[in-house]
């Protein structure tokens, strides 16, 4: 199969790689230059996913138009406040055949759109998939064995995505609930931060449980609001996803919420990465939307709080706790 995948972050540039080690034609779009041309000259994003050969046959580029050009599928893996510009940019490439899949997680901010949503209105006519699950980018370049879910309301696009990124080490599950399965691999960023300010505060265990479950519940409250199956959120994009990104070393998202807690600005916390920590900008969104539709999220409040609003990370923890006293399933 012919692919093209369409960002070279780290998660871009894993599943290229993992693509390619599966026998497709794989090119790899980079933004920038220097990236695509150290790619092909040594085998390895060194920018953003040091350390890792990378399979002999992987091409990159930085013309979208030559990526996308023919491609049979075309991945999206750049990042979620630029994703529109970058589909419409790939458009005129892209086949009328060609499948389409997304890896980016997040909500536009100035329309509430998922992820899929965003492509299938700049490529239209096309079978979309998204694709998410809790998953390194490190780990799966590794060989690490990793499992992950592709989501479509067209099966036949869900199963070709299956199939294609299905390897030894990455076990590809299909679903029909899209709604669901990119909500919880959005909302989970806003969760990790949740969880990594806590921990840059010295708060224990106990705190980052009931973060992790009180977490899961305003996923899914939000979910099911929009029309996603409460399932979902039990299954791999959604707890699996959240424990992975509130627990793990290599969470970009709980690693900025710990410089957050500990006192850093977030301009500063944010300008110290090379990647983007995607958490932030659906901090933004997912507050708005659920401002929108009366849906109560107090992490995401608090969060929302701490971020952009001011709010001491201590004082909005406290607040959390202060909260009125009601059952659990209310």
């Amino acid at each position: 199969m012919n692919v093209a995948v369409i960002g070279a972050g780290a998660w871009g540039t894993a599943l290229a790689d993992l693509l390619a080690r599966g026998s497709h034609d794989v090119r790899l779009w980079a933004h920038e230059a220097d990236v695509a041309e150290a790619i092909n000259r040594d085998h390895e994003n060194s920018r953003f996913l040091a350390g890792i050969r990378l399979a002999d046959s992987l091409c990159a580029t930085s013309d979208i138009a030559q990526a996308s050009n023919g491609a049979d599928l075309v991945l999206f893996a750049a990042p979620s406040h630029v994703l529109r510009g970058i589909a419409r940019a790939s458009a005129p490439g892209v086949g009328p055949r060609a499948t389409l899949a997304v890896a980016t997680k997040g909500i536009e901010h100035e329309t509430f759109a998922i992820m899929t949503d965003v492509v299938a209105q700049e490529i239209s006519g096309r079978a979309v998939v998204a694709l998410s699950g809790p998953s390194f980018a490190l780990e799966v370049s590794q060989g690490q064995p990793t499992a992950v879910v592709a989501a479509s309301a067209q099966r036949d696009a869900a199963v070709l995505v299956q199939q294609a990124c299905s390897s030894p080490a990455f076990r590809v599950y299909t679903h029909d609930d899209v709604i669901g399965v990119e909500l919880g691999g959005a909302l989970k960023n806003v969760m990790a931060i949740a969880v990594g300010i806590a921990d840059g505060l010295g708060l224990g265990y106990n705190t980052r449980a009931a973060l992790i479950t009180r977490g899961l519940a305003e996923m899914a409250r939000l979910g099911t609001a929009l029309g996603a199956q409460a399932a979902t959120f039990a299954g791999l994009t959604g707890v699996g996803d959240l424990v992975l990104t509130c627990t793990g070393p290599l969470s970009r998202n709980r690693s900025l919420g710990v410089l957050v807690g500990q006192g850093t600005p977030l301009n500063e916390a944010m300008s110290q990465r090379a990647t983007v920590a995607e958490g932030v900008p659906t901090t933004k969104s997912a507050h708005a939307l659920a401002k929108s539709r009366g849906i109560e999220m107090p992490i995401v409040a608090a969060v929302h709080g701490i971020l952009f609003e001011g709010h001491t990370a201590r004082d909005a923890m406290r607040a959390l706790m202060a909260r009125g006293l009601k059952g659990e399933q209310g």
